[in-house]
């Protein structure tokens, strides 16, 4: 959220951390249902997203603006916070029903004994990019050369914090040896790069294309493409989805699977237009300005996406492998991969 000047007062005041959570979520829920047809009659769902403006969970508005919610009888409210990690923070304390947010907070969720679930994939690749400052690109060359370096990630224990960890220790870098720096995404990660704060760190578009614009960095690992999951993860890393608790998935299948109908009608819209038509759609603020750079960001995310909403094959062993390399809650526990996803809903589109 850019206007979140109730929610910088509430935090202020020195409220807890999931008053200042329940604050944003409510003033995003009056501004999302007034755009692009969330309101009206049918079935409510409140969807907390990531990050409403990144191109890697555009699907979540994309579907509100094309009407597709609508469509399905249902009235969804899309709330946004500026990492994935508050999203999950607000699904678990049951302020929304549905979280658009990276697939593998339903691992790290079930060894913390929470049982939730993706109901359908949007991606089959992270959709980040690790980039090195302007000043420090002459020295980090590599995830080799982390060590001792202030990186940049959304929210401490969100995905990209995952993935920093990942990259380091795969590279021979401790967790210990490096400081992860939480500095949410935008103009904040950005003002952080250019002055010195993190000498790098982990993001998506629209920020990537705004710091190669600006001449503010470099790109150090591209993780767009799943060719690109495939080179810095070994495998396809099914990231962008919408996640929901078990227990509400099974009491209301009805009501997941028109939501699961409308993303995939999305899906499938997203693989059969230009970036152009698909940034037209979008709300005009989203490109801050520039919308030939915006169209570039959608242009370059457009291949993480599938579109069918069905999880990769392989891809719950990839996310596995990624998290036990660092994460000893998930090292030392047996992940039951089934329960964390479903394939039942996305295959029943017609």
């Amino acid at each position: 959220m850019r206007k979140t000047a109730r929610h910088a007062s509430l935090a202020a005041a020195g409220l807890l951390a999931l008053s200042s959570l329940t604050a944003c979520a409510n003033d995003a829920a009056g501004s999302a249902t007034g755009s692009g047809g969330g309101g009206g009659k049918g079935e409510s769902v409140k969807i907390m997203v990531g990050g409403l403006d990144k191109v890697i969970y555009m699907p979540a508005m994309l579907t509100q603006r094309l009407g597709y919610f609508q469509d399905e009888g249902l009235n969804v409210q899309l709330m946004s916070e500026p990492a994935g990690v508050q999203a999950e923070t607000a699904l678990v304390a049951g302020q929304v029903q549905g979280a658009v947010g990276f697939y593998d907070h339903t691992l790290d969720l079930q060894v913390k004994g929470k049982s939730v679930e993706s109901v359908v994939q949007f991606s089959r690749a992270p959709g980040e990019v690790e980039v090195v400052s302007a000043k420090a690109a002459g020295d980090v060359t590599s995830p080799k050369d982390f060590k001792g370096r202030k990186l940049g990630v959304t929210g401490l224990g969100s995905s990209t914090d995952f993935l920093t960890k990942y990259l380091a220790v795969k590279n021979g870098v401790d967790v210990s040896e490096f400081t992860p720096v939480a500095v949410g995404a935008g103009p904040t990660f950005i003002a952080a790069l250019q002055q010195g704060s993190i000498d790098g760190g982990m993001t998506t578009d629209p920020t990537v294309a705004t710091i190669l614009d600006k001449k503010a960095g470099k790109i150090l690992l591209d993780m767009r493409t799943p060719e690109g999951s495939q080179q810095a993860l070994g495998g396809p890393y099914p990231s962008s989805s919408l996640y929901m608790q078990t227990d509400w998935v099974n009491g209301h299948k009805a009501t997941v699977q028109k939501l699961v109908n409308a993303f995939v009608k999305t899906l499938k819209w997203m693989s059969t237009h230009s970036a152009d038509e698909i940034a037209a759609k979008m709300p005009a603020d989203y490109s801050q300005g520039d919308k030939a750079l915006y169209t570039q960001s959608v242009k370059s995310t457009l291949p993480m996406f599938t579109d069918d909403g069905v999880m990769p094959e392989n891809g719950p062993e990839t996310v596995e492998k990624v998290l036990k390399a660092f994460n000893p809650n998930i090292k030392n526990a047996n992940v039951d991969l089934s329960k964390t996803y479903t394939t039942e809903f996305a295959k029943a589109v017609k």
